[in-house]
């Protein structure tokens, strides 16, 4: 099969390749961004461990590009890491889409000019754009890996049978294995690599030393070797057969079918190459996550620092997902969520016109796939096995609830956080090429048509005729230019600084989510922004792990060259005990839930916490002990996303002094004076500091700069709202108190924030 097919266009694929980095690059962020952007690149500097699953080949990845002096901002060189890999992968994708094109179009330039329309689509969809741009989530890494493994695969299938054809195998497996650690995204092209398999030579799929590595990498992907390990080592790990499936009873049988069918294949180098392949590749999540976490990184979300720590990172245990057969929405639901992700793909700039783009490339694609099917039944096979398991497949096992804007009427729906679109970001890189493979059988069937309809018409002039049609390509690169670019968009950094910097020496800042403690570890970790600060997230003081780091935490030396000017001045000691001071024992005990009185009353210091719930959290234990531990040492601040927490949950609205994005917590019920008044949307604010952070201070433009089509990302839309609350609830005070220009200016900045928000 090798000598009669035409040699990869790898020339061709670079090409394609760096066409799209180029505009990758022209619209990159130049900092970081909400959601995990910040985790993301912050714990990349530090290798730190981020969120479950821990993600360690994409942190030991980004840490060394982050080494290259590519940009003299860090963020941009891990931002660059996401367009590097994504724009690697459009190159792969555009290798399988012209070996799929080889049985329809003979002609190879206009084969090259159908594939790389039907990457540019790819590429430039709405999603896989947006997420190249900006080192978001690890999932460029897990698109390479699925494009790699895709095109080794279709390679493989070409190749002569032998010993060079089984090194591609498992070369494939290993970088299954491999990609596991980043995220397991990465191994969706398992069924086309099946079909390959299978279809080419089903022989191969029965030799024993194939099916001894076949195992071994099920076991390592699903992780259920541990079950293996421990229950053969007598640690008693021993549970019911339903949980850990036929998985484990097969090993035996595996190991004697071999030994029956061919024992010499245990002699055989390949085996025991792949085996090392396999252990190699997915031991960065067995021996790098519990090693640097034991290192205590500031980074080190659930501290995996012991077998069961560990595992639980693995598993993802934090989130609860349900069982499958509870669906978290119904599954009409959840394909209309997936469909309508699908529709901002091809021009999500130009509002109706965006369904007949979604019309045409559906059209497409799924044309190319029924042409693809007709010409080679391998390759269709491949080809439908990937659609199935990136669509019907994904949307089944994900189970999300309800999307964020989705069925907008209906508001007693339980509904994601968020928009879930990026989790599909390999299904819309991967519909690329069957768009590509559509747009040659159409312009086959022109070039068909052309020579029905005028005779004498060369088969070259037909083809050049037909190509035009390729053109329809572009509409994603122009349709999706505004939103899914992220060029001169500082958002997420300037809130991150303007928090800190509203915080005196060594305060305490707590937070509420993701979008307003992320940009703050960004600052810290990466800017070395008012590093003194000590960051408290409710969400995750749930946890034992966030505590443990908070009473482990050494403050650092507060920098004044990299403070606001209001804070040089002074006397700030430096605290020598821990934000909390409870023992790791201590803080492991403390209850996730205790009952109280609504109403209950506890006095701490000259501070009396008022509760309104008769259920009080560990976060709120926790914050408890912020406050008690810290009196007279350092200040206690809310930081305004953390919107009615301190006032509904704790009661402390009259000891609750605003400056500026948080609000401090005073020693004693506030008394207003001079510089200290109420007001009825804010509460007391401290005019002086607030006047000085709102105009010498804040970068208060990043939320005011107007945006073509408006803030696209609503669910993080609530911390542009933060400065118009801000600004207009500062303006009333700031009229009263006799700035009326301020007043004025504070009104049009908040006007300008709503305007990017309500278009």
């Amino acid at each position: 099969m090798t000598d009669s097919r035409p040699s990869a266009p790898y020339g061709w694929a670079t090409a394609v390749a760096g066409g799209v980095f180029v505009i990758y690059l022209l619209t990159l962020a130049p900092t970081t961004a909400f959601w995990d952007t910040s985790e993301y690149i912050a714990a990349a500097k530090v290798m730190g461990i981020p969120h479950p699953p821990g993600n360690p080949l994409f942190t030991v990845l980004a840490h060394a590009f982050g080494l290259l002096p590519l940009a003299a901002s860090y963020a941009v060189r891990i931002n660059l890491f996401a367009a590097v890999t994504s724009a690697a992968a459009a190159g792969l994708w555009f290798l399988v889409a012209d070996r799929w094109l080889q049985e329809i179009v003979p002609l190879r330039w206009a084969r090259l000019l159908a594939a790389t329309g039907g990457i540019l689509v790819s590429a430039f969809s709405w999603t896989v754009w947006n997420q190249s741009t900006v080192n978001e989530k690890v999932y460029t890494l897990s698109l390479f890996s699925m494009a790699l493994v895709t095109w080794l695969a279709v390679h493989w299938g070409d190749d002569e049978p032998g010993p060079h054809r089984d090194r591609w195998l498992v070369l494939i497996m290993y970088i299954m294995a491999l990609s596991s650690t980043n995220h397991m995204m990465g191994i969706l092209a398992v069924p086309a690599v099946g079909i390959y398999v299978l279809w080419t030579d089903w022989r191969a799929a029965t030799q024993p030393w194939i099916i001894i590595l076949g195992y071994v990498l099920l076991l390592a992907l699903t992780g259920q070797w541990t079950t293996v390990v421990t229950t053969a080592s007598g640690f008693g790990f021993n549970p019911s057969p339903a949980d850990w499936g036929a998985l484990v009873y097969l090993a035996p049988v595996v190991v004697a079918y071999a030994v029956w069918r061919a024992p010499d294949d245990f002699r055989r180098p390949l085996l025991w190459i792949g085996l090392v392949a396999i252990v190699v590749g997915v031991s960065l999540n067995y021996i790098y996550l519990p090693i640097r976490a034991a290192q205590f990184p500031p980074i080190n979300e659930g501290e995996p620092t012991n077998w069961q720590a560990l595992m639980d990172v693995l598993s993802r245990k934090q989130y609860l997902k349900p069982p499958l057969g509870t669906r978290q929405a119904s599954l009409v639901g959840q394909f209309a969520n997936y469909w309508q992700y699908f529709s901002w793909q091809f021009a999500r700039d130009w509002g109706a016109f965006a369904q007949i783009a979604t019309a045409l490339f559906t059209v497409l694609g799924l044309g190319g796939l029924v042409a693809l099917f007709k010409r080679d039944h391998r390759a269709g096979l491949a080809a439908a096995a990937m659609l199935v398991t990136l669509t019907v497949a994904l949307v089944f096992y994900l189970n999300f609830k309800y999307g964020y804007s989705i069925y907008p009427n209906e508001t007693n729906l339980i509904r994601e956080g968020r928009e879930r679109d990026y989790f599909f970001v390999g299904s819309f890189a991967y519909f690329g090429v069957l768009i590509a493979v559509g747009l040659g059988a159409a312009m086959r069937g022109i070039v068909d048509y052309i020579g029905q309809v005028k005779e004498g018409t060369s088969e070259r002039t037909a083809w050049a005729m037909a190509s035009s049609i390729v053109l329809v390509a572009f509409i994603p690169l122009v349709g999706n230019r505004v939103t899914a670019s992220r060029a001169n968009e500082y958002m997420a950094r300037d809130v991150a600084i303007d928090l800190l910097q509203s915080v005196e020496p060594y305060g305490i800042l707590i937070t509420a989510g993701d979008n307003d403690t992320f940009p703050l570890w960004y600052a810290q970790e990466v800017e070395g922004v008012r590093r003194d600060v000590t960051l408290a997230n409710l969400s995750l003081m749930n946890t034992e792990w966030h505590l443990r780091q908070l009473a482990r935490r050494e403050t650092p030396e507060f920098e004044p060259d990299k403070a606001a000017p209001m804070w040089r001045e002074g006397n700030w000691p430096r605290p020598t005990t821990s934000a909390i001071r409870m023992t790791e024992q201590q803080l492991d005990d403390l209850p996730e839930l205790i009952q109280v009185d609504v109403g209950t009353q506890i006095p701490i210091g000259a501070v009396t916490v008022t509760f309104d719930d008769q259920f009080v959290e560990r976060k709120d234990l926790a914050t408890l002990a912020l406050i008690q531990d810290n009196e007279g040492l350092r200040s206690v601040n809310f930081a305004w996303s953390a919107a009615g927490y301190p006032d509904q949950t704790l009661g402390l609205t009259s000891y609750l002094v605003t400056q500026g994005l948080v609000r401090r917590l005073a020693s004693s019920p506030v008394e207003p004076n001079d510089s200290i008044v109420f007001n009825t949307t804010m509460g007391f604010i401290d005019i002086p500091r607030t006047r000085d952070l709102l105009w010498n201070v804040y970068r208060w433009q990043s939320a005011a700069d107007r945006r073509p089509r408006g803030w696209v990302d609503m669910p993080s839309a609530s911390i542009l709202q933060l400065y118009s609350v801000v600004y207009s609830g500062s303006s009333a005070t700031l009229r009263a108190a006799g700035f009326e220009q301020e007043a004025v200016r504070a009104d049009s900045i908040a006007r300008a924030i709503q305007a990017n928000i309500s278009r």
